[in-house]
C-alpha cells in the first residue's frame, strides 16, 4: 500500500511550509506565564528529552484535563482516555471551531485560565490569534519527533489532516457522477439542490471556501474549460473564486448548521432529486453506519478537495499541564503503531483502539494522521489519487474578514 508520506504529504508539507515560514510576531510573555512554562517544562524550558513516566505520574496527581474541541467526537475520546487513565478525568467541551477559539480568547483576555488543550482546525485563527499572541504553547512529545514531518510540528502541532469534498447521491446517479466541472453546480438544473455548512459558524468550512477564493485564476480556467468563454465577474467581485461562491449562493444553496445533517440530506436513500453537499470527506463513513449512499465527486475539475489541518496545543497557563501533555500524545496514537501495522474494523474497539487511541474516532477515509507511520483507514488510498488545494493559514487569516462580509451580503440577497 502506498503511504501518505510518499504521495500527498510532499504537497501538504510544501504548502504548510510556504504558509507558515514567515516571522512570528508574538506578544510579550508575562512573568506569570514564564513561571508557568518553567514549572511545566514547556516553551523555552522544553529541552526535548522527556521522562514520560514522571509526566504521567504528575498528570495523575493533577487529576483532570479540560479540552475545548471543534469536534463532537471528543466524547468518544474522553471515554477511551478515561478508561486508559482512570486517574485523569477528561472534561471535553464540543464547541465547534469558531466558538472554541472565541471562548478561549475571551477567557484569557479576562485572565481566566480554565482550559488545558485546544483541539480544532481554523489554521489562520490558531496561528495568528492564538499562537502568535501567546495564547497557545506548541508541544510535541519527544517520542513522536521522528514520526511527524517538520511542517506538521512547527509552528503548531497538526494532529490530523482532513479534506472537504462534494458528495452526491449514488442511488440517484448510479452510472456516473452528476457533474464533472465545479461550475456546473451553478447552473439552473441544480438550483436549490446544492448545500453547504454555514462558513460563518464553521472555521473548517470558512477555510475551504477560502481555498477556492485563493485559487481564482485556476477557477477562471475551469470555467473556460466548461463554457469555452472567459468568465464575467459580478459587480465588485474580485476574482473567479468569489464569483463561484456568489453564483453557488444565487443558485439556491441550502445552508446547514450541522455537517452530519448535511451528509444525510445528500445521502439519504429514496430521493429523486437529492442535494449535492460540500462537507467533510469523513462523512462518507456514514454510508456504513447510517445507511447513506453518498459518493465523492473525486474527479471534479479543477480539484475535488480542499485540504485543511486540525491542531492540538496546550493552552496558556493551563492548570493541568502534564495531563495536557498526556492527552496530546494520546491524540497522536500509540508509538507501537508502524506503517506495517494491520488495523481492523471497528477502529474504535479492541486492538485497533488500543493502538490508535485518540486518533481512532478519526481513522476513516476522509482523514489522515499527521504521523508518517499510521496506515490509511480502509478507502483512504483516495488521498494518493485525488487532487487537492491546501488551506494557506496566512492567506485565510488576512482574507477571512472579506470572505465573511461577502458571505453575509450574498447569502442574504
Amino acid at each position: 500500500m502506498k503511504r501518505l508520506q510518499y504521495g500527498l504529504t510532499a504537497v501538504l508539507v510544501a504548502g504548510l511550509l510556504a504558509a507558515t515560514s514567515g516571522p512570528v510576531s508574538a506578544e510579550p510573555i508575562t512573568p506569570e506565564m514564564d513561571a508557568w512554562m518553567k514549572a511545566a517544562k514547556l516553551g523555552p524550558y522544553d529541552k526535548g528529552k522527556e521522562d514520560w513516566a514522571a509526566i504521567v505520574a504528575k498528570a495523575k496527581k493533577e487529576g483532570e484535563v479540560v479540552v475545548y474541541s471543534s469536534s463532537s467526537r471528543i466524547a468518544k475520546i474522553a471515554k477511551s482516555f478515561n478508561a486508559l487513565y482512570p486517574e485523569i478525568k477528561l472534561k471535553g467541551f464540543d464547541l465547534g471551531s469558531a466558538k472554541t477559539v472565541e471562548k478561549a480568547v475571551r477567557e484569557m483576555e479576562a485572565k481566566v485560565y480554565n482550559v488545558d488543550v485546544i483541539f480544532t482546525g481554523g489554521a489562520g485563527a490558531m496561528i495568528n490569534e492564538m499562537l502568535n499572541k501567546n495564547r497557545l504553547i506548541n508541544y510535541v512529545p519527544d517520542a513522536y519527533e521522528d514520526r511527524i514531518p517538520k511542517a506538521f510540528k512547527h509552528p503548531l502541532l497538526v494532529t490530523r489532516i482532513e479534506g472537504m469534498v462534494f458528495l452526491y447521491n449514488a442511488e440517484a446517479y448510479p452510472d456516473a457522477p452528476p457533474v464533472k466541472n465545479i461550475w456546473e453546480l451553478t447552473l439552473p438544473k441544480f438550483k436549490g439542490r446544492i448545500a453547504i455548512k454555514n462558513p460563518l459558524a464553521s472555521l473548517s468550512t470558512l477555510m475551504s471556501v477560502g481555498v477556492f477564493v485563493q485559487h481564482g485564476d485556476e477557477m477562471a480556467a475551469a470555467y473556460k474549460r466548461l463554457t469555452g468563454k472567459e468568465i464575467k465577474l459580478g459587480p465588485g467581485i474580485p476574482n473567479a473564486g468569489y464569483e463561484f461562491w456568489r453564483r453557488f449562493l444565487k443558485n439556491g444553496a441550502v445552508i446547514f448548521k450541522s455537517g452530519s445533517k448535511l451528509a444525510r440530506a445528500s445521502g439519504k436513500k429514496g430521493q429523486k432529486k437529492p442535494l449535492i453537499s460540500f462537507t467533510q470527506m469523513g462523512k462518507i463513513v456514514r454510508n456504513e453506519s447510517k445507511g447513506l449512499v453518498n459518493r465523492i465527486l473525486k474527479d471534479l475539475d479543477p480539484v475535488p478537495m480542499a485540504i485543511y489541518p486540525t491542531y492540538g496545543a496546550i493552552a496558556r497557563q493551563a492548570p493541568h499541564p502534564n495531563a495536557a501533555k498526556v492527552l496530546i500524545a494520546y491524540l497522536l496514537g500509540s508509538t507501537k503503531v508502524t506503517k506495517d501495522t494491520k488495523l481492523e474494523k471497528p477502529y474504535s474497539k479492541g486492538k485497533s483502539l488500543e493502538l490508535l487511541q485518540g486518533f481512532a474516532p478519526y481513522h476513516e477515509p476522509g482523514t489522515v494522521s499527521a504521523r508518517t507511520d499510521v496506515p490509511y483507514a480502509e478507502g483512504g488510498e483516495l488521498w494518493e489519487t485525488m487532487k487537492g488545494w491546501i488551506s494557506d493559514p496566512d492567506y485565510i487569516w488576512k482574507e477571512a474578514p472579506k470572505i465573511r462580509d461577502f458571505w453575509t451580503v450574498e447569502s442574504a440577497s
